[in-house]
């Protein structure tokens, strides 16, 4: 270890100057700026919640700096001013990891925005953490120490030394390239979404096919860079095609079928399908499930090969309009003319009835209470659901009934008494 590192100035200095005035007044400038910027970003965190959305994510990158820049407000001026007639050296320490301290917040914030709050938001107290400590150890000289020892600790696999220190890089590596490709991929993944010219089924599958070659390249690339034997991919590409063929077909057919989905069209985001006992809006489209939502806000994820083996009633796959049958029963000595004049008017009368095609009205079938009608009227929002349109025809149609005098038959049965002789007595037993 170098004995004229920063680390060992400090100690000597302060072993030398510990009953001096300099060195007290140091320790108590760094001492107030820590407090004094400890309670300015706890009263910054309480203020975050009373700001508004719009504010809110400006006002949480100022909170995260709020304690190394009021420290460094205190701390560089006690400097310049000490640095006058007598010697600053512990705040020439403490300037440089208060600067890094604000320099890694500040980063990690602005990745975590551009990842839009991704798992860089769950871990950037810890990669704060050890950033910094990383940079306080360059500056304080003991950088060369740790990673002599970690070096050396470590264990050898045939004539490769694996030791922490490859450990800890193939790691950063792999951490750093991934992010890299990640954020490449999704500023690619922005680009080709916002191709309005293209089918969205399109712009998806391209969008995740790109996502799955760059991440992919990523691993290529930094593979070699820490050491590993692209070679030896062999080995667990044959146990991955064993694990594929016993136990991962399915999730290898969900995966398959969904790039088929995506490629054919056979279904598009906002269609309104009907697949495995339900319907709603398709909402979402991954390489391994669907998404439905329906009508009562429920959504169902229905993986991608049920949407291939099963079949699909597609409402929307080329024509928005859809029919809603509207079944409504009279009595038999009703005017038919009459009653489907005024179920045709009650559809003509609705905004959300489309004029063309127009509704039209049949006579179903001869029923055992009455005559069974049925009202056919086209909507052009299938998304809204069937059901309050039909309600609202129905509503209206009974009203224009009673004014009208005609009658909803109720069910009858009638009942024959069939007389006859008392059938003889049976002897007792």
């Amino acid at each position: 270890m170098n004995s004229s590192g920063p680390l060992q100035k400090l100690i000597r200095e302060l072993d030398s100057e510990l009953h001096d005035v300099d060195s007290l007044w140091q320790i108590a400038i760094i001492a107030v700026a820590l407090l004094a910027a400890w309670w300015l970003s706890r009263l910054a965190r309480k203020r975050l919640d009373q700001v508004g959305p719009a504010w809110r994510l400006g006002v949480s990158g100022l909170v995260r700096i709020v304690f190394p820049v009021v420290a460094l407000l205190i701390v560089v001026p006690g400097r310049a001013y000490l640095r006058v007639s007598h010697s600053a050296y512990l705040l020439d320490v403490a300037v440089p990891l208060l600067g890094a301290w604000l320099i890694v917040r500040l980063a990690l914030f602005m990745l975590r925005v551009l990842f839009s709050g991704s798992w860089l938001q769950g871990f950037e107290r810890l990669i704060v953490w050890v950033v910094w400590t990383g940079f306080a150890l360059h500056v304080l000289g003991l950088a060369p120490a740790v990673l002599d020892f970690l070096d050396d600790t470590g264990f050898a696999v045939g004539k490769q030394h694996i030791s922490l220190l490859l450990v800890l890089q193939a790691l950063l590596s792999v951490a750093v390239t991934l992010l890299a490709a990640m954020w490449l991929a999704r500023l690619i993944e922005g680009r080709v979404m916002q191709a309005e010219s293209v089918d969205i089924s399109l712009r998806v599958m391209i969008a995740k096919f790109v996502r799955a070659l760059i991440v992919l390249g990523a691993i290529l690339i930094v593979l070699p860079a820490v050491g590993i034997d692209l070679t030896l991919l062999s080995v667990f590409g044959g146990a991955v095609g064993v694990g594929l063929g016993l136990g991962l077909q399915k999730i290898a057919s969900n995966y398959v079928s969904g790039f088929i989905i995506l490629l054919d069209g056979s279904i598009r985001i906002g269609d309104i399908i009907s697949v495995d006992n339900r319907q709603g809006r398709l909402v979402k489209m991954t390489a391994r499930y669907v998404v439905v939502r329906s009508l009562d806000g429920t959504e169902a994820v229905i993986p991608n090969d049920t949407i291939i083996t099963s079949t699909v009633l597609n409402n929307t796959y080329s024509d928005r309009r859809v029919v809603v049958p509207v079944p409504v029963q009279v009595a038999y000595h009703t005017d038919l003319r009459q009653a489907m004049e005024l179920m045709r008017e009650a559809a003509m009368a609705h905004d959300g009835v489309l004029r063309d095609p127009a509704p039209g009205v049949a006579v179903k079938a001869l029923g055992e209470n009455g005559i069974d009608l049925e009202l056919g009227a086209w909507m052009e929002q299938p998304e809204q659901g069937p059901g309050k349109l039909r309600s609202e025809l129905l509503f209206d149609i009974w009203q224009r009934f009673r004014q009208h005098g005609i009658e909803v038959p109720y069910p009858q049965r009638e009942v024959r008494i069939v007389s006859g002789e008392t059938p003889p007595a049976r002897p007792p037993a």
